[in-house]
């Protein structure tokens, strides 16, 4: 009985603190998907910066991909407030840096 007890506790506890979250999400003026979004491309900007400091000379089927997930990465972080990502502001302006660069090169080519 007391066990019934305490799993109820504990996931009106859960339940409530999800709620909660949604709602700070709202008030921030954002979506849950466009939050869940930049989650999402944060994990992908921290790798992208990592390839984009290891890899000078990118192949040019490289290049396309890195200019994908780069597009990715972009339209989730104009997703949501500027405050939320000041953190990563740095990463954030060394893949555009790259991107530019990389689309410099190929416009170039062509």
């Amino acid at each position: 009985m007391i066990f019934a007890v305490i799993i109820c506790i504990l996931v009106t506890m859960v339940l409530f603190l999800a709620v909660f979250a949604v709602y700070q999400i709202k008030m921030a003026g954002m979506e849950v998907k466009d939050f869940w979004s930049f989650i999402k491309a944060n994990d992908t900007l921290n790798k992208l910066y990592a390839f984009s400091i290891k890899y000078e000379q990118l192949t040019p089927q490289q290049q396309i991909m890195f200019l994908k997930e780069a597009d990715t990465v972009f339209d989730a972080f104009r997703k949501v407030p500027d405050e939320l990502w000041e953190e990563e502001y740095q990463e954030y302006m060394e893949i555009l840096n790259k991107y530019k660069e990389i689309k410099i090169k190929r416009w170039e080519s062509k």
